[in-house]
């Protein structure tokens, strides 16, 4: 069953983390963050839903790296239950993928948990003041890609806040697996 995240809380602050990048780094929100704006992005390497849309979530990451937003993926699911979002697979999906963003070990769920994260993918967009204005969806694709000629959400959003430090407020959330969470005692 899909999982469907809230609507944009308008405003909200980004929580700083530290974590281990694929790359060999650890990074904070700090290092990421762009002069005109910062997209974090919940994805893992198993779930249907980021499978149909990894090539246009890299379009879209690359066109906004352009205009001076940081990005970045999180993979928080539990990789013992599902090995397919190990560390070590992580590492591989971003090589062969040739991620133009830090791709992110979140281990203990500490990230999505302060997040809220829900699903995968789950986009939180920020202005340049790490205020959230975006919370929805990448386009019309479900668990397949939709058309080549999808209105790009994600993008006009991104591009919106920007531009003006807002972003739209009538949004479609994203949706997708849930995130895979790890049992607790």
């Amino acid at each position: 069953m899909a999982a469907i995240p809230p609507v944009c809380d308008f405003g909200w602050k980004a929580p700083e983390f530290k974590l281990p990048a694929t790359d060999g780094r650890v990074l904070s929100l700090s290092d990421i963050r762009g002069p005109k704006g910062t997209l974090i992005m919940f994805i893992c390497n198993h779930c249907p839903y980021v499978l149909a849309v990894r090539d246009r979530i890299i379009r879209d990451a690359r066109d906004l790296m352009v205009m001076g937003v940081g990005v970045a993926a999180i993979s928080s699911n539990d990789a013992e239950t599902y090995p397919r979002d190990s560390f070590e697979n992580m590492r591989k999906v971003a090589e062969e993928e040739n991620f133009p963003f830090p791709y992110l070990y979140d281990e203990d769920q500490s990230v999505a948990r302060a997040y809220d994260a829900v699903c995968t993918p789950d986009f939180f967009g920020f202005n340049a003041d790490l205020e959230l204005q975006y919370r929805g969806r990448l386009d019309a694709s479900r668990n397949a890609a939709g058309p080549a000629d999808l209105r790009r959400d994600l993008f006009e959003a991104m591009k919106q806040v920007v531009e003006t430090g807002e972003g739209p407020r009538e949004q479609i959330p994203s949706m997708g697996c849930s995130i895979k969470w790890k049992e607790t005692a």
